[in-house]
């Protein structure tokens, strides 16, 4: 009995040593960690259960059958995260650089099979070189394996993705499709195609970093939602994304204590919004005044920046927010804000995360570029969005809601719950200058007719009263009050039922 014990603790220590001791210190030397060592930082201290420790490929090509490590490059299990259940795998960059195997890909499916039917979120850690190229084809069947039930899995758990290296191929696709993806800097790139076929099939000359890096991916190209300095902060990071997230969507968002104070009023709000109505303002203030213990867990930071997505708390419960952002763009929607704004208004809605919306918008954003971009149908994406979104949603107006875009923004027409407006809010078709020049067009050569017309629109309609006669505004409240008003709604909210009709799916305008 006791050679077999000792055998048993033999092939497990050869297990957890992956590629060997060298590959680990090669790996360390590029300022990376080794997948076991993210995962001790991932999970709760001695909660890993792991599955498939022992599992080897079973290529025989290219002399594949005389290496047959335990594990064969990726370890697979579940563990828990301040005490709530994640299933989770983590690529072994040690073991033939990570890369997929036929057997590899079964170990992923296998815990996102049981991630699915048990309920709890699935976390890739991705440092793989790709497709195992000795496996062929099997390698790229086991790719698609695990895309369709990435594509299963969509709005059933919450997936996350990790880049923690090279991600390149068809690899990029499984991240591609699941919830969010963070990088960390300097270390992870991904892209379809590699800097040398770049430069063979379109003699483009391009840095690995420059076609797939953190900062490309993070500000440029919107794929990945967030990027981390190494991988002991991106593990920080994804825990912390973690607390935030239902296990599943037929779970309610976890409710985490709270030392907040529901009833803070914060007198300095009453004096955010600037005299000249074409004055910037950090709206990100508002949304810390209003979280409980001003904590927020922002999502897509270096993109799109006019606006603005995330989670905070309230009364310790998890609330997803959507807020133009005056700084930027004077806080226009245009084509990559409403891409941002959609896709977390959707993910809120699958996983019945209630949404707040703090709204100062002047229009969608003019121009050439724009138009031919597809604006028009970019932009839809969020109002269908809000539209089709049934959670408990809730509104606040600080100052410009024009045109469009204010029936874009969560309105009380797009089945908002609770649609409030501070006093300084200005709701019309649009600014008082266009409008006085498109209504009195006969004036224009009179500057003085024009400028008294143009304060006799503001004084009707910059305002948030008009709105407020029509009930298209619930209430308007002072702006120190803001959180009590809405922790108030959202409490109000917490029984909310609302179904839409029967459909295989929807069909989004992509």
């Amino acid at each position: 009995m006791q050679d077999i014990l000792q055998e048993l603790e033999h092939r497990r220590a050869e297990a957890r040593i992956g590629g060997g001791e060298k590959r680990i210190a090669a790996q360390h030397a590029k300022g990376k960690l080794t997948a076991r060592e993210r995962i001790d930082l991932l999970l709760d201290e001695g909660s890993f259960e792991e599955f498939d420790m022992f599992v080897a490929h079973r290529c025989t090509d290219f002399g594949m059958q005389d290496s047959r490590p335990a594990g064969d490059g990726v370890v697979t299990g579940w563990g828990t995260i301040n005490g709530r259940m994640v299933y989770l795998y983590s690529q072994d960059f040690t073991v033939f650089g990570g890369s997929l195997s036929e057997t590899h890909a079964k170990k992923i499916c296998k815990i996102m099979d049981m991630a699915m039917q048990n309920g709890a979120p699935v976390i890739g850690l991705n440092d793989s070189g790709g497709a195992r190229i000795q496996e062929g084809v099997a390698s790229l069947a086991g790719y698609a394996e695990v895309f369709q039930r990435n594509v299963m899995a969509s709005g059933v758990v919450p997936q996350i993705s990790v880049i923690m290296g090279p991600c390149a191929g068809g690899a990029v696709y499984s991240p591609a499709m699941t919830d969010f993806i963070f990088m960390v800097r300097d270390s992870s790139y991904m892209f379809v195609t590699g800097p040398d076929v770049v430069k063979t099939v379109t003699n483009e000359h391009v840095t690995a970093e420059e076609l797939g890096g953190a900062l490309t991916h993070t500000r440029k190209s919107s794929v990945a939602d967030g990027a981390f300095e190494n991988d002991v902060e991106a593990m920080a990071e994804v825990r912390r994304l973690v607390d935030f997230l239902p296990l599943s969507n037929r779970e309610k968002p976890p409710v985490r204590p709270f030392f907040d104070d529901v009833d803070r009023v914060d007198s300095s709000l009453d004096t955010l919004i600037p005299d000249n109505s074409n004055a910037p303002y950090d709206m990100k203030e508002l949304i810390t005044k209003v979280a409980d213990e001003g904590d927020f867990y922002e999502i897509q930071e270096d993109f799109a920046k006019n606006v603005i997505t995330g989670f905070i708390r309230l009364e310790g419960q998890s609330v997803g927010v959507v807020a133009n952002q005056p700084m930027v763009l004077a806080g226009c929607l245009d084509i990559d804000s409403s891409r941002k704004a959609a896709r977390f208004v959707r993910f809120c809605d699958a996983f019945e995360i209630p949404i707040l919306t703090f709204v100062d918008v002047p229009g969608f954003l003019p121009g050439t570029g724009q138009e031919l971009g597809g604006v028009i149908k970019h932009g839809a994406k969020l109002l269908f969005a809000y539209g089709e979104a049934t959670v408990p949603k809730v509104t606040v107006i600080t100052r410009k809601a024009y045109g469009g875009a204010y029936d874009v923004m969560s309105s009380k027409h797009l089945r908002g719950d609770f649609n409030y407006a501070w006093p300084t809010a200005e709701i019309a078709v649009m600014g008082a200058k266009g409008a006085t020049e498109i209504l009195y067009r006969s004036e224009l050569g009179n500057p003085e007719k024009i400028a008294a017309r143009t304060a006799e629109y503001e004084d009707r309609f910059a305002n948030p009263f008009v709105a407020a006669e029509k009930g298209f505004i619930d209430e308007v409240i002072q702006p120190r009050s803001t959180r009590r008003r809405v922790c108030r709604a959202f409490a109000a909210l917490r029984g909310k039922t609302l179904t839409n009709p029967w459909k295989k799916h929807d069909n989004i305008p992509l």
